[in-house]
């Protein structure tokens, strides 16, 4: 990419006057850095080691020394910035479309194997330009806004509307799904059918789009993630006892899943814990509501309260790290 380009899509301003004017590649880790690299300083301690390794260019957003006045400097008021900037350009170029979906979508699709121009984004704005810098010409990508900025893209779509009841379900626990899709059956996936109605919506995106797919083995995604536990909550094989805490940290799925609890393990004792920030989220009406303020009284109501599950909204399950009840110490006395 030639300096003056570089200038105008980052809204950079060049502080020297250098002999460069064009780059090869955009990095952003020194030990990376190859001759003609334009380096993008997120660790300003590592700019000596870029330009030895033979950055003709830096981008910084901080107080920096120029030490090389041969290679270009650019000014910019923010970095991750100017790598959104960046990115843009290249998904421009690159004539890419965009999906956006919320976050549970988002998160199943990452455990779908799929065709290499099907691009799920997640990690940090470094990790996502990684990602997207050398995509394939007409990419398709999926984003959630609730991860990723919209910001990085002029344009994005809305998931095509899948039919009602395109997944068959013909076996279910709370937390195990058996079902049939498109006359394939996938058996004892370890996916809630809480969450079919989101594989619903990323397998019809994958068929509306001709998109070959493999459904692998799926693991937690940390939304309704059901951990078993023995009476001390010493945490247990997954079905190996009949007390279990889900946790919850999203605010907007407190209700829908405490409706699934209800009606899907009416024969169940359930208590529900909210935080106190969290109390607006639900329908006061709701049974065996716990409200906590602090993390710590999740411990005592817990050992309060007798239950078969306990949705626990607001925290995650590294809350039994340490034990959630006092544990004796053993002896060689019987």
């Amino acid at each position: 990419m030639r300096l003056e380009n570089t200038l105008a899509l980052i809204n950079g301003e060049l502080i020297n006057s250098p002999f460069v004017n064009n780059f090869t590649n955009i990095i952003f880790e020194a030990k990376a850095v190859r001759r003609g690299d334009l380096f993008i300083a997120f660790d300003e301690t590592t700019i000596e080691e870029a330009i030895f390794n033979g950055a003709y260019g830096v981008i910084f957003d901080k107080p920096t020394q120029i030490t090389d006045s041969e290679i270009a400097w650019i000014k910019v008021k923010d970095l991750e910035d100017a790598l959104k900037r960046l990115l843009r350009f290249e998904l421009i170029n690159k004539e890419t479309t965009v999906y956006e979906c919320d976050e549970i979508i988002l998160k199943l699709a990452l455990q779908v194997v799929t065709e290499p121009n099907f691009v799920v984004l997640h990690g940090d704005i470094k990790a996502i330009f990684k990602m997207l810098s050398n995509i394939e010409s007409g990419s398709i990508i999926l984003f959630s806004p609730a991860l990723t900025s919209k910001d990085i893209f002029t344009n994005t779509k809305k998931l095509p509307k899948a039919p009602a009841n395109s997944i068959n379900i013909v076996e279910q626990t709370l937390f195990e799904t058996s079902f049939i899709y498109d006359n394939t059956f996938y058996e004892r996936q370890l996916i809630s059918p809480f969450f079919m109605p989101y594989l619903e919506k990323l397998l019809y995106l994958f068929k509306s789009l001709k998109i070959n797919f493999r459904l692998r083995k799926f693991t937690p995604i940390e939304h309704f993630e059901a951990v078993f536990t023995n009476k001390n909550f010493e945490i247990k094989e997954f079905g190996t006892s009949d007390k279990v805490l889900i946790f919850e940290k999203s605010s907007a799925l407190i209700s829908n899943e405490i409706s699934f609890l209800q009606s899907q393990a009416c024969w169940a004792k359930i208590i529900h814990l909210i935080p106190l920030s969290y109390k607006s989220s639900i329908d006061s009406d709701s049974q065996n509501i716990f409200i906590y303020r602090y993390e710590d009284e999740i411990k005592s109501i817990l050992k309060a309260n007798s239950f078969h599950f306990a949705l626990l909204v607001g925290v995650d399950k590294s809350i039994l790290d340490k034990p959630l009840v006092k544990q004796t110490q053993l002896t060689l006395d019987f």
